[in-house]
């Protein structure tokens, strides 16, 4: 738990597949947002595909504050994207509903802790490499540019076919807990 701009409390709580319908909902209306502004980050409509397997796994997560989804974010352990053998966690799938900008402050702070929990070097993410609005953020909450490389298949997959992206991946080094 923490807080947010506002000093309402911000809970992480592990989602099921029973909320997927809702985690879709968040992913899709961040989705929406991203297409109207004239950025190709997402698709318009998330698959249930492409989030169930992280689900599964225990790794994504919705984001409540005032008692209503805010956010959701899946932290991931691995991630092809990135070769070497550091430790380190991996955010995909951040997203804030538009009534919660500037909530993603809060759910990066909780990722880079729960990272450093388990013991990881760095807090990786990835973003399209056209997305210059958010590189900026990125790259001023003192994440570093790590090169760009081309992913295939729907957001969060990680293909060797189909159709292809630029992302730009981006690192965070972690302070020793």
């Amino acid at each position: 738990m923490t807080a947010d701009g506002d000093g309402k409390e911000v809970v992480f709580q592990r989602v099921g597949v029973d909320r997927m319908g809702e985690v879709l909902s968040v992913l899709d209306e961040a989705a929406q947002w991203l297409n109207t502004c004239g950025i190709s980050q997402w698709p318009a409509h998330f698959e249930a595909a492409w989030v169930e397997e992280a689900i599964l796994r225990g790794e994504t997560w919705l984001v409540t504050t005032g008692d209503k989804v805010a956010g959701t974010v899946t932290m991931d352990w691995s991630d092809p994207l990135w070769t070497d053998a550091d430790a380190a966690g991996y955010v995909h799938r951040m997203a804030v509903r538009r009534w919660a900008s500037g909530l993603g402050v809060c759910i990066l702070d909780w990722a880079a802790n729960a990272a450093q929990q388990r013991a990881a070097k760095y807090l990786r993410l990835d973003c399209v490499k056209s997305n210059d609005r958010l590189r900026a953020y990125y790259e001023a909450r003192g994440f570093e540019h790590r090169g760009d490389v081309p992913v295939g298949g729907a957001p969060g997959q990680r293909l060797e076919d189909g159709l292809v992206t630029w992302v730009s991946r981006y690192e965070l080094a972690l302070p020793r807990a």
